[in-house]
């Protein structure tokens, strides 16, 4: 009976193993910061229903359509960092620029806003630039453009 069993053995004298380290390397690459795409994700989700989960729909009714643009922009970028992540790190500034943007949103947008909405607005602005900035250090560490 012939030997069909697979031998375990070296695969550096493999003659592809080199394009085989490049291919895994270009498959792996870009997700160095797999673990921040679902926090972002559901950062976005939180800001698009946060009016509603903190009843400011009557009090500040500009700032409805505001969050839930801003809250569906944060996650459309955290779903393009799980799709395209050598191609979408290089928004991350942008998600930097939104979370700055929500902080101040209340006072330009909103007309008198209560205690409420401005620490609800500032969390998450502030949780989209800390993440926004260790999403672009990591890109620009593992040598993505961002």
């Amino acid at each position: 009976m012939a030997n069909v069993s697979h031998q375990r053995g070296d695969l550096s004298s493999h003659p592809d193993a080199q394009e085989m380290r490049a291919r895994y390397d270009r498959v792996l690459g870009g997700r160095d910061v797999a673990l921040v795409d679902g926090p972002v994700f559901l950062l976005g989700l939180y800001c698009a229903v946060s009016p509603w989960i903190l009843h400011f729909t009557a009090s500040q009714p500009a700032l409805v359509p505001h969050n839930l643009i801003v809250g569906i922009a944060i996650g459309l970028l955290a779903l393009g960092f799980t799709a395209a992540p050598a191609r979408m790190y290089g928004l991350s500034w942008a998600m930097c620029a939104l979370g700055v943007w929500m902080i101040i949103s209340p006072w330009i947008v909103g007309d008198g806003p209560d205690a409420g909405v401005i620490w609800n607005n500032v969390v998450i602005g502030g949780l989209a630039v800390l993440l926004g900035m260790v999403c672009a250090a990591t890109a620009a560490r593992s040598g993505t453009k961002s």
